[in-house]
């Protein structure tokens, strides 16, 4: 378009004045998606975005970049005039481009929040582009009805699996809190507290990035490792444990493990809470697999291996040496 055109358009777009005018109808059908960002921006109730300070920045620096030319009044003040509508509409593609993701945020769907109580576990939750994951106890997950454009992201607080649908163009992104988590498609468990302040991740197949959430931490995991994160350190390592999955397996096997490190699983996969009244049973070691027996068959198959009674009930026991009388 030429300076008129632009001027004309402008004027328009900036509400100074209404415009039936060829340029502004072409500006508006090229430029339909920007334009409709632009009144979504516009008219948000979010008193956040200042266009006018936007536009005095913008102009003051075309103003004191300009070079100093004489030149004649009416063509001084054409050129003044152009440069003022320019800069307006540049200001606006900047505020646009600098401030999508309010636009976003106005125009997102609403959010999804599934949570998890103290006694459930597995809860199955499936996502728009197919993904599926499932909660920890204690656990709550934030998700858009429907994702973007440019990524797929979600909240996490506490444990879960994750089993996200391959899409190259659309990165899978997981707020831990405390770090981040990136995938294209995979499958992995991410836990955001594991007890030491850190943010775990165990990647069951294909890759992932981890992330603190300062960027000054990262590892990128492959299949068996088990990545850490905090504010300060990263590490990762092979998983070595068997059971690391076990809450979400509904299943534990043992060859000659101590029975402390027993314990420990049979809370975190099936939330029975055992303790040793004689600190020498810490150290028994137990070979059986576990899957989705009953509390009370799991502690009299302990107390049977064992010689030992249990006392307490509905998931808290305390195991000592001898057989109940």
């Amino acid at each position: 378009m030429n300076d008129r055109e632009w001027a004309d358009a402008a004027a328009w777009l900036s509400g100074e004045k209404s415009s039936g005018d060829e340029a502004a109808r072409l500006l508006i059908s090229e430029e339909g998606d920007i334009m409709k960002k632009w009144n979504d921006l516009k008219y948000t109730e979010n008193d956040i975005i200042d266009v006018d300070k936007a536009w005095e920045k913008l102009n003051g620096r075309i103003e004191a970049e300009k070079p100093v030319i004489q030149m004649p009044l009416q063509s001084e003040r054409a050129r003044r005039s152009f440069f003022q509508t320019f800069a307006r509409i540049a200001a606006m593609v900047i505020v646009v481009a600098g401030m999508g993701w309010l636009v976003f945020e106005v125009a997102a769907p609403d959010k999804m929040t599934v949570a998890s109580s103290a006694d459930e576990r597995n809860i199955e939750v499936l996502l728009a582009d197919g993904s599926k994951i499932y909660l920890n106890r204690d656990s709550k997950l934030t998700y858009p009805e429907e994702f973007g454009r440019n990524n797929r992201k979600v909240s996490l607080e506490g444990e879960a699996f994750f089993d996200i649908a391959p899409d190259a163009s659309k990165p899978f992104i997981i707020d831990a809190g405390k770090a981040t988590v990136r995938v294209l498609g995979t499958s992995f468990n991410v836990m955001t507290d594991n007890g030491h302040n850190e943010v775990e991740v165990f990647v069951a197949s294909g890759k992932v990035l981890l992330t603190s959430a300062d960027g000054e931490q990262s590892v990128t995991l492959d299949p068996e490792y088990v990545g850490k994160v905090s504010s300060g350190s990263s590490s990762q390592a092979r998983n070595t444990n068997v059971n690391y999955l076990s809450w979400h397996t509904d299943m534990l096997v043992y060859d000659g493990e101590r029975l402390e490190v027993v314990f420990e699983d049979l809370r975190r996969t099936f939330n029975i809470d055992i303790t040793a009244g004689d600190p020498a049973i810490n150290n028994y070691r137990l070979t059986s697999p576990f899957e989705r027996q009953p509390h009370d068959t799991i502690i009299k198959l302990i107390c049977t291996t064992f010689n030992l009674r249990s006392v307490g009930g509905e998931g808290t026991y305390t195991l000592y040496p001898g057989q109940a009388q």
